[in-house]
């Protein structure tokens, strides 16, 4: 799928770049470092949105003809106390297995925001999913952790891995949201700048 401009993901994510590929996008990628802190008390549904958005805003000086793309994914889980909290990216094997722990068993959300910037404008959006999970042996979290070694993914798993053949019954909203990008919304952002003929 050809755009009349050029786009860039700016992305290090395999999965985002299958997922555009997978979609027929032509694209490149480029990555500026961000600092990705945000503050505490700040709503944790307008996390992604938020860092997606700073992610684009560094290529803002450097921005000519360019299409950027920029996401960003949460993983959150309802506490007892219903305050929400954020997992991130495990450091190791025991963060990564407390994470799916605490997931086990129960529904979470995952967020992914998105933000789309050309030099005329700029685009924000984000998609929720609701993922449920069957409860977790310690085998199975340790098998998984062992052989897919998630510390590169929100909340120490991936849907497209072991643990989502196996433990994820059920998914209210996209797929590819839960992936690390919903590419319905994407494609809807970007179909006008799509080549037709």
């Amino acid at each position: 799928m050809k755009l009349s401009k050029p786009l860039v993901l700016a992305s290090n994510s395999p999965r985002r770049k299958e997922i555009m590929q997978n979609a027929g996008y032509e694209f490149t990628v480029e990555v500026i470092q961000t600092d990705e802190s945000f503050s505490a008390d700040m709503p944790v549904e307008e996390v992604p949105v938020f860092l997606a958005h700073i992610k684009a805003e560094c290529f803002r000086e450097k921005l000519q003809d360019e299409i950027i793309i920029c996401a960003d994914t949460v993983v959150i889980i309802d506490q007892e106390n219903k305050k929400s909290s954020i997992l991130n990216k495990p450091a190791d094997h025991s963060e990564a297995k407390e994470m799916l722990r605490l997931l086990s068993g129960r529904v979470h959300r995952v967020i992914t925001g998105v933000c789309v910037m050309t030099a005329e404008e700029t685009v924000s959006f984000a998609d929720t999913s609701h993922v449920h999970f069957k409860e977790l042996s310690d085998w199975e979290i340790d098998y998984y952790i062992e052989r897919c070694k998630p510390f590169d993914k929100a909340g120490a798993y991936g849907v497209q891995d072991f643990i989502g053949m196996i433990a994820i019954p059920k998914i209210e909203g996209s797929f590819y949201t839960v992936m690390g990008l919903p590419i319905h919304r994407v494609y809807d952002a970007l179909e006008k700048y799509v080549l037709k003929n």
